[in-house]
């Protein structure tokens, strides 16, 4: 599989900063090539073009619409992390749901 990027979106992106660290480390156990950002919500429209993927936090739940809408416009998958996997900053539980996204 070729590299993929994904973007991770909460509230300022710090903590998604801590679970994208944590993917990166899972990933590279894995041996799987991906490039992952976490960013604001506020700037999903710059980097929609660019990536394969949109996760976003728990606490975002409210913007799920929005999201998936913006998702869908550019044949992006987006999905919510789970509260656990996004508490626990659980990076292989956050990669296997990043593969899931990219094989359906």
């Amino acid at each position: 599989m070729d590299e993929k990027n994904v973007l991770i979106v909460c509230g300022g992106g710090a903590s998604s900063g801590f679970l994208a660290q944590n993917i990166r480390k899972a990933a590279k156990k894995r041996n799987v090539a991906i490039n992952i950002k976490a960013r604001s919500e506020s700037e999903v429209d710059d980097y929609i073009n660019d990536i394969d993927v949109l996760l976003f936090g728990p606490h975002l739940k409210y913007m799920e619409e929005e999201l998936l809408s913006k998702g869908k416009a550019h044949n992006v998958p987006v999905a919510m992390i789970d509260n656990l996997i996004y508490g626990s900053l659980n990076g292989d539980k956050a990669l296997e749901l990043i593969l899931e996204l990219l094989i359906k």
